[in-house]
C-alpha cells in the first residue's frame, strides 16, 4: 500500500523560506510522477508543481521563480522549496503519485507577520 508523509510545514513570515519533505513508501518511487498540491480553506486542490520520473518539472504561474520542486530517489523522498513566501501561499500543501487516488494527510504552511 502506497504512503506518503509530508513534513515541514510551519509559520513563516512574509519573504521567508519553508522546504516541505514527502517521504514515500508501498511503491516503485523512481519510476513515479509526483506532485504537490495545495488546498485553502472552503477552495479545491490545485496543483502547484510537478515532477516526472525523468526530472521534468512543471510550475503553476503563482509560484514560478519562488518554488522548487524535486527529488531524491536514494531517499524516496520528494521535496518542495519555497522562497519569497506570501501571505496568500497560505494552505495545507499535499503530495500525490499523479494520477492515482494516493495522497498524504497535507502539511499546514502559514505565512503571516
Amino acid at each position: 500500500q502506497a504512503q506518503l508523509v509530508e513534513s515541514g510545514g510551519g509559520l513563516v513570515q512574509p519573504g521567508g523560506s519553508l522546504r516541505l519533505s514527502c517521504a514515500a513508501s508501498g511503491f516503485i518511487f523512481s519510476i513515479s510522477d509526483m506532485g504537490w498540491y495545495r488546498q485553502f480553506p472552503g477552495k479545491q486542490r490545485e496543483e502547484v508543481a510537478t515532477i516526472t520520473s525523468l526530472y521534468t518539472t512543471k510550475y503553476a504561474d503563482s509560484v514560478k521563480g519562488r518554488f522548487t520542486i524535486s527529488r531524491d530517489n536514494a531517499k524516496n523522498t520528494m521535496y518542495l522549496q519555497m522562497s519569497s513566501l506570501k501571505p496568500e501561499d497560505t494552505a495545507v500543501y499535499y503530495c500525490n503519485i499523479l494520477r492515482t487516488p494516493y495522497w498524504g494527510q497535507g502539511t499546514q504552511v502559514t505565512v503571516s507577520s
